[in-house]
């Protein structure tokens, strides 16, 4: 790939990381608190390490995921800049929404460690929202775009829950 391509492409991942996950997990969340009040509960140090952990590592799982368009999708999540090729690799051997799912764990995490209960009912909503795009929406767009490959990929990858011991 030109390094002009390849650069193209990293900024558009980065664009759409700032645009829709930094928004989802980000600003929403923190709106979200703003408005239905912060919770002034204590929260132990348990929760709140669970929740920068869980945190962390779906960050390494977003991050995974925008590689993987860039390197192997060769575009972004966009629609306006789709992927060229089906991405099955990392990640995306184990669970065919990663990003949904990390973007949810984010939503999660952030009421673990920051003691609001109000995003756990956020994450909810999210993963019922995402769910509901994914499969009326996403996944049908992706069978006609790819066709054989998508169908193979979505009958070897479990959408959501990860089964242990595949890949």
């Amino acid at each position: 790939m030109r390094g002009s391509r390849r650069r193209a492409l990293v900024l558009g991942n980065l664009l759409f990381f700032l645009a829709g996950t930094c928004l989802e997990a980000g600003v929403g969340p923190w709106l979200l608190v703003q408005v239905a009040g912060r919770d002034a509960g204590d929260v132990t140090g348990g929760p709140r390490v669970l929740g920068a952990v869980l945190i962390a590592c779906s960050l390494g799982v977003l991050l995974d995921v925008y590689v993987r368009f860039v390197r192997d999708g060769l575009g972004t999540p966009s629609p306006a800049a789709p992927a060229r090729f089906v991405i099955s690799g990392g990640v995306y051997g184990y669970i065919r929404h990663p990003m949904y799912a990390a973007t949810a764990s984010i939503i999660f995490g952030e009421a673990l460690l920051f003691g609001q209960p109000i995003l756990f009912l956020a994450a909810a909503a999210y993963v019922v929202t995402t769910a509901a795009l994914a499969h009326f929406v996403e996944e049908p767009r992706l069978a006609r775009r790819f066709g054989a490959s998508y169908d193979a990929y979505r009958r070897a990858v479990p959408g959501w829950v990860p089964r242990p011991g595949r890949r």
